[in-house]
């Protein structure tokens, strides 16, 4: 085994190209000249503050369920091979290669910049989704606790929210959950593409098993919260057939709902994605690559709204009544009431003495 293919365990991209927007590409690659008995240097994870302005992001895409998010952090240690998250990583000058799992920032002002602003004037309350873009529950959260600093202040003003993770360290956060949850304020998702454990770990390197995140579905099930489980992605020739299972099994935990999204392959992810199949499942990788193409109109991937969630032609639609019929039979389809904006308290303003006098 080469020293480059060694660094690369626990990690899920198999390069690290430079950013779309660079003027100079670089990307590393085994050259045959270190000897194969030669310690590998780890790809180390770094985590670093990044000074925002705002922590309430907006967006106007009508396939998305939500229009307003926050995300604690930028990059995800967890290294999801398809995570759509990854081109994002071009922003800041790095790769959504290894650089997008390794080179992480957190926000440690989020807490109070929600606070400043769900006390403006002119803030109107709606859902907020914790985790639209990168996961709100990756390893460093232990010690940060930026997200649960957040979701201290919305259940603090009864503000309402929803959270997604692949990380059964949302169990640590169940009591403010439960709290938000008695009140008709939160929802909660667990993301679980596979019951198989190492395909799982071959494609989410740094995820909670399986059967921790079924685990995680049914504590907090059993604490109250409603949970759906999120088969994301589904990926035709590599997980789909696991999509009956995987209900049936979130069903037995608890759950309440259930969704999926066909794999996205935009940007840089087409040739990642490619360049892991070939790598972690040579066997399939040209019949996989195959059967998103015929989803896609013969492409990798087609970004157009109202499809790119799910894929058009037989074998979406084939997807789409499978999983359909799978949520009746598990009793899975039941659709949530809106969640209460009404009981929203706005934060007090500077000099406001409403507290102190207990008015």
């Amino acid at each position: 085994m080469s020293t480059f293919t060694q660094q690369l365990r626990g990690r899920g991209a198999r390069s690290n190209a430079s950013g779309r927007y660079e003027s100079q590409l670089r990307e590393a690659f085994d050259d045959g000249w270190t000897p194969d008995d030669e310690p590998a240097a780890p790809i180390r994870t770094t985590v670093s503050p990044e000074k925002a302005r705002v922590i309430i992001s907006h967006n106007d895409s009508p396939d998305v369920g939500f229009s307003a998010s926050i995300n604690p952090y930028r990059g995800c240690e967890h290294g999801c091979i398809y995570c759509y998250a990854r081109p994002a990583h071009a922003y800041m000058g790095l790769s959504p290669g290894l650089d997008f799992e390794s080179k992480l920032f957190f926000k440690p002002d989020a807490a109070r910049l929600l606070e400043a602003e769900l006390s403006k004037p002119t803030y109107r309350p709606e859902l907020i989704h914790i985790g639209g873009n990168t996961d709100p529950y990756q390893p460093q959260e232990r010690t940060l606790r930026i997200t649960r600093q957040v979701m201290e202040v919305l259940v603090r003003y009864r503000h309402p929210f929803s959270v997604i993770t692949k990380s059964a360290l949302i169990v640590r956060d169940a009591d403010l959950l439960a709290e938000a949850a008695s009140r008709n304020l939160v929802r909660a998702a667990l993301s679980i593409t596979s019951l198989d454990r190492k395909l799982a770990r071959s494609m989410e390197p740094r995820c909670a098993t399986p059967e921790k995140r079924l685990d995680a579905v049914r504590q907090l099930s059993g604490a109250g919260v409603p949970v759906t489980v999120l088969f994301a992605p589904c990926i035709p020739g590599l997980n789909d057939h696991e999509m009956e299972a995987v209900l049936e099994r979130a069903a037995e935990a608890g759950a309440t709902g259930a969704a999926y999204v066909a794999l996205r392959l935009p940007l840089e992810i087409k040739d990642l994605f490619r360049e892991w199949l070939e790598s972690d499942h040579p066997d399939r990788a040209r019949r996989v690559m195959s059967l998103v193409r015929q989803m896609r109109g013969g492409k990798d991937y087609d970004a157009q709204w109202g499809s790119r969630m799910k894929g058009e032609g037989p074998i979406a639609a084939l997807m789409a009544n499978r999983f359909e019929a799978a949520k009746k039979r598990y009793g899975l389809s039941g659709r949530w009431g809106e969640l209460d904006v009404s009981q929203f308290r706005a934060p007090p303003k500077p000099g406001d003495q409403i507290d102190l006098f207990g008015t």
